[in-house]
């Protein structure tokens, strides 16, 4: 039985973020102005932003402020004072559904009415920041550097989160409360756990490509810094679909520009990612002595090995001695690199089926890399 990746396609079903600029400047008597005297004052873009970021923290629906300043180039200002506000904060960015504001006033001030609409609401933020903690006290040790905190975040949120077929659930708390959501919910969880526990990290939006999508659909994903250093992290893609329990895949861990850009693009001007990370495993393990196991350990998880053309299968007498070994271990599967078609391989398996005991045997394949070679996991 096999699977080809994309059968269905991951992406960001979160349609286009509602702006609406409900008026322009006005005039009006000064008077009017500053009738209401509970409404804060304030004089900048940067005291706007500041404004509207704790508004946008604390979930309020409406905001209202008086801007005292030329007022010409307000509705600018306030479009720039937003903008800076939901980059300031990519949680607080993606769960922003729309946006409005209005303002009434002189050629020197104006009042100003800011509404904003939430795909999470307080509670459900406050319900996500809780079981963030919980779930870092349980996953994260003190001895672990950023390297293992970054694979343990992973692992979490691919083996505990299931992709929304449906496409209704779009954030965080969907993700954790009903136990699936799309990629704006995986990315914003993972971001979540990674800036919890220390780790810079990116959302990123693009365009995904399945083999059976070749237009992509729009995607979401993380961008994380590991010593000074930018990889790319989907976890979203990295997730199986159908799900299959306790199933990791690391197709899409830490990843160079280019590694990605095969079937991820985007358009938007984010930090390079341009150092491959078996690269850096390799020089960590013989910097840090102390790891190197915790590090080889990382490394068959990643399967690196594949990269070893030592390690390369063309035939059954190549790959009984690996089932055998991973048999006399306890294990059920395995994963090699298979040199071939998948004709090629399908006879290989069935030689494998009749000359072993294993009873029957489910097949994965897919590409691997930049060769003709295939990806091929096996579960007896």
């Amino acid at each position: 039985m096999k699977r080809s990746r994309g059968t269905i396609v991951k992406l960001l079903f979160i349609g286009t973020l509602a702006v609406t600029v409900a008026a322009v400047p006005e005039p009006a008597n000064l008077s009017d102005v500053y009738a209401t005297s509970n409404k804060a004052v304030v004089k900048s873009v940067s005291a706007i932003q500041q404004k509207l970021l704790t508004a946008m923290s604390d979930r309020q629906s409406t905001v209202r402020f008086v801007y005292q300043g030329e007022t010409k180039s307000l509705k600018s200002q306030l479009k720039d004072a937003l903008d800076q506000a939901m980059a300031s904060d990519p949680y607080i960015h993606y769960t922003i559904a729309s946006y409005s504001y209005d303002y009434r006033g002189t050629s020197s001030s104006a009042n100003v009415t800011v509404r904003l609409s939430y795909r999470e609401t307080a509670e459900q933020t406050d319900y996500v920041n809780q079981h963030t903690d919980s779930i870092l006290k349980r996953i994260i040790k003190p001895d672990m550097n950023d390297h293992e905190k970054v694979k343990a975040i992973h692992d979490w949120v691919v083996r505990n989160l299931k992709y929304d077929t449906t496409l209704t659930k779009y954030t965080a708390y969907d993700g954790l409360y009903t136990g699936s959501t799309v990629c704006q919910g995986y990315s914003l969880l993972t971001h979540k756990l990674l800036r919890e526990a220390g780790i810079q990290n990116k959302i990123l939006e693009g365009t995904a490509y399945a083999s059976d999508n070749p237009k992509g659909q729009l995607h979401a994903w993380n961008l994380v810094l590991l010593d000074g250093k930018w990889y790319h992290l989907d976890t979203t893609w990295n997730d199986p679909v159908p799900d299959r329990e306790n199933e990791v895949s690391y197709t899409y861990y830490l990843r160079t520009d280019e590694q990605m850009s095969r079937d991820h693009t985007w358009v938007k001007s984010y930090p390079k990612a341009d150092t491959l990370y078996r690269s850096t495993l390799a020089g960590l393990a013989v910097k840090d002595r102390a790891k190197a196991g915790v590090y080889e350990e990382i490394k068959r998880d990643l399967e690196y090995q594949l990269y070893d053309t030592r390690s390369i299968v063309s035939s059954y007498k190549q790959l009984e001695p690996l089932v055998k070994a991973a048999k006399a271990k306890g294990g059920q599967k395995l994963v090699f690199r298979f040199e071939g078609s998948e004709r090629e391989l399908v006879n290989v398996l069935q030689q494998l089926q009749l000359k072993s005991s294993l009873g029957s045997i489910k097949y994965y394949h897919n590409a691997f890399e930049d060769t003709d070679d295939l990806r091929v996991q096996i579960i007896w």
